[in-house]
């Protein structure tokens, strides 16, 4: 058991030398883009969900 632990330490810290760690300007960039297209599909649901109560709403006579 331990054995195996150690074995599986071992892989992991291998691996982990082989990753390719962003820059932070590659970081920062990334991390502007995700933020930005969260923003625009929020706003883009919410107006969706707007829209769509709206004509529930309208459908159903309920004001």
């Amino acid at each position: 058991m331990v054995n195996a632990i150690k074995t599986y330490y071992n892989e992991t810290v291998t691996e982990l030398e082989k990753v390719t760690w962003p820059s932070k300007d590659e970081l920062v960039g990334s991390t502007i883009v995700v933020v930005v297209v969260s923003l625009i599909l929020g706003f883009f649901i919410f107006g969706v969900d707007l829209i769509l109560a709206q004509a529930v709403s309208a459908v159903l006579g309920i004001s």
